[in-house]
């Protein structure tokens, strides 16, 4: 039973949305009544085949701010570890749940069955537990029909502030953030890693927008350039550091500044913001998939397009390790393993050689990859692992040349030389293609293929071929065109004004045209 004489608390349930600003759960529970802040860390959520010790870093820095943050206001956060129902369970008894407070969350499969025992438990105990939106996405959404105008509407509200105060708990202890290795994580280097917390994120949010950002729609697609003039928020809006409203009305701020200016000094920002703009929409339009269909994470969009989940352990290594002997491809995985992160274009490409090249199924790359990205985000990126494998049945098949790549973002080298250096004394011509060079010049620039840098595990052009004619003959099969106008109907985005239903005819010669722009623009924002 709860303390005699202390009112039932409210709690309010910190999970991806570590701040205090545009935080309505925290603002509105504040205004019923004593607020008890609520972090749980969930051991077994960290044991998932999708997460990693670097992103639990970034998480526990920004859960730092967060505490420092809430502690001005005059109640620190209070960090428990353990199942979540047991936490609440133990809070009830002990002090007494007037409501629980979070926001609404689109995570993973894990995630999505604890809600559901939360939402029993509270049910049970006749606790009301509020959910409010923090982005665009929309829980039972019955059709895509007016997704856009909604989503409009929701970025258009005024921001939340911080509540003016918090009442202070007396006898409950903060708690400690645990290290990775109290939750069992493995070591996870990441030298170059983003930093977490707020501080961090407005600042990358004033650079973006006053200084990186000024060529933004030219420069996101090459990593030579998309380190810099990316707005590298991505892992923020994961880690909800900052909320996804505070970046549309921010945005939409400079640009209607830079419009009062002449023409001749806005230079191409006027047009950079625009494309930041759109990106937005369609973080949240990928999200939504997840949310109208949670079991897209683990099975094919498309039925049709299921295949044998047999694997090649060793191309599946030297994928993942950075050593499939494709330069291109090498160097965007060791980059990514060093920074937690790449731009949008070269996780296309990486998704896209791991499943059409080297023929590996899109649940254990996609798996990876996850564990890779500090801003792993399950809607998106499953979304795009399924764009990219050739599996939602909807949109364009692309099968990315990744020599072709290579020369396009990286003509003169630079980012081979840097994250390859066994191939730095490899002259341009050879560089993108080293098996192009004698026997004789390996042994004289000390970069021999089987010995210093790998050979190709496959023939890029050979290969490319035949996961071609494997997706089409997936296409051709009885039955796909009506399934896919189904799916197109259920998740495509209605934006571009596109009707649902499209012929089977285009579909199968390979013009479909649903979610225009999907393949370039889904996590450049970032």
């Amino acid at each position: 039973m709860p303390s005699k004489g202390v009112e039932p608390l409210q709690v309010v349930w910190f999970k991806r949305d570590l701040r205090v600003v545009d935080h309505q759960p925290l603002l509105q529970a504040s205004r019923a009544g004593a607020v008890l802040p609520l972090a749980v860390i969930e051991p077994q959520l960290w044991q998932q085949a999708d997460a990693s010790g670097r992103q639990w870093e970034f998480c526990a820095e920004s859960l730092g701010e967060l505490r420092a943050a809430l502690a001005l206001l005059g109640q620190t956060l209070v960090v428990r570890i353990g199942p979540v129902e047991e936490v609440l369970e133990r809070a009830r008894t002990q002090f007494g749940i007037a409501a629980l407070w979070s926001h609404e969350e689109t995570g993973n499969g894990w995630t999505y069955a604890r809600d559901r025992r939360v939402a029993h438990w509270a049910r049970q105990h006749a606790i009301p537990w509020i959910e409010i939106p923090q982005f665009g996405v929309i829980r039972r959404l019955g059709s895509r029909n007016g997704w856009a105008r909604r989503w409009e509407e929701r970025m258009a509200e005024a921001i939340t502030p911080a509540p003016e105060a918090l009442h202070p708990l007396a006898g409950i202890a903060p708690g400690a953030i645990p290290c990775a290795a109290d939750l069992g994580l493995r070591e996870d280097p990441c030298p170059q890693r983003q930093r977490g917390g707020r501080q961090e994120a407005l600042a990358l949010l004033e650079s973006f927008l006053i200084e990186r950002g000024a060529r933004y729609h030219r420069e996101l697609s090459s990593p030579r350039t998309a380190f810099s003039s990316c707005s590298r928020l991505s892992a923020h809006l994961t880690w909800g550091t900052l909320s996804m409203r505070e970046l549309v009305q921010a945005g939409r701020r400079r640009r209607d500044a830079l419009k009062a200016l002449p023409a001749g000094q806005r230079g191409e920002w006027l047009r950079a913001l625009r494309g930041f703009d759109e990106r937005l929409h369609w973080h949240c339009h990928f999200i939504q998939k997840l949310e109208s269909q949670p079991d897209l994470e683990f099975r094919e969009l498309h039925p049709l397009t299921a295949e044998s989940e047999a694997c090649d352990p060793e191309h599946l290594a030297a994928w993942a390790e950075g050593r499939t002997g494709l330069p291109f491809v090498d160097a965007c995985m060791r980059a990514l393993i060093a920074t937690g992160w790449i731009n949008f274009r070269m996780r296309a490409m990486l998704m896209s050689v791991a499943s059409h090249h080297l023929n590996l199924p899109w649940r254990q790359s996609g798996l990876h990859l996850a564990r890779l990205f500090v801003d792993y985000e399950p809607g998106i990126h499953w979304s795009q692992c399924q764009m990219q494998s050739g599996t939602t049945g909807i949109n364009t098949i692309r099968i990315y040349n990744p020599i072709k790549q290579g020369q396009d973002h990286d003509p003169d080298g630079q980012l081979l030389r840097r994250w390859l250096p066994e191939l730095r004394r490899v002259p341009l011509v050879h560089l993108h293609e080293p098996w192009t060079m004698a026997a004789i010049s390996q042994e004289r620039l000390s970069c021999v293929l089987g010995i210093d840098y790998p050979r190709p595990i496959v023939e890029p052009t050979v290969a490319a071929r035949e996961a071609r004619e494997r997706l089409w003959a997936r296409r051709q099969q009885q039955g796909f065109d009506e399934l896919a106008d189904a799916i197109q109907d259920r998740h495509g985005s209605r934006r571009s004004g596109l009707s649902g239903g499209r012929s089977g005819a285009r579909r199968r010669r390979g013009s479909e045209n649903d979610d225009q722009g999907e393949i370039q623009l889904g996590l450049d924002l970032s």
